[in-house]
C-alpha cells in the first residue's frame, strides 16, 4: 500500500476518534469485542504474535471483522495517543466505510502491480 493510501486510512481513523467511535488499546478493544460493541478491529502489523493471536481468536469467535493495518506508532499517532496495538471501531457505518476503503485501495494496488 502506498503512503497516500495509508495516510488516507489513518486520517479516517483520526476522524472516527474525534467522533468518539473508537476504543483503543488491548483491554478496551477486547472489552468492546466481548460486549458486542465492536464492528471491526484493527490490529497493528507490528503487534506481538500473542496480541495478533488474541484478536484473531476473539474476532473469529464473536464474528467481528479484523484488519491488520499500520504500525503501532502510526495507529497511536492517528488517534492522538501513544502507540496502540489494537483499535476497535464501535460504529457500524464507520466500520463498513473503513473496510470498503481498505478493499478499494487493495484492489487498486493489485491492478497497478
Amino acid at each position: 500500500m502506498d503512503d497516500n493510501s495509508r495516510k488516507s486510512l489513518l486520517t479516517f481513523l483520526s476522524l472516527m476518534q474525534k467522533a468518539g467511535k473508537l476504543q483503543s488499546g488491548e483491554f478496551q478493544t477486547e472489552t468492546a469485542v466481548k460486549a458486542g460493541k465492536a464492528f471491526c478491529v484493527i490490529v497493528a502489523e507490528d503487534a506481538s504474535d500473542n496480541t495478533q493471536k488474541l484478536f484473531n481468536d476473539k474476532c473469529s469467535f464473536y464474528k467481528v471483522p479484523i484488519i491488520v493495518f499500520g504500525k503501532k506508532e502510526e495507529l497511536g499517532s492517528a488517534i492522538g495517543k501513544q502507540e496502540r496495538s489494537s483499535v476497535a471501531i464501535i460504529d457500524e457505518g464507520f466500520a463498513k466505510s473503513f473496510q470498503n476503503k481498505m478493499l478499494t485501495l487493495e484492489k487498486i494496488m493489485k491492478e497497478f502491480n
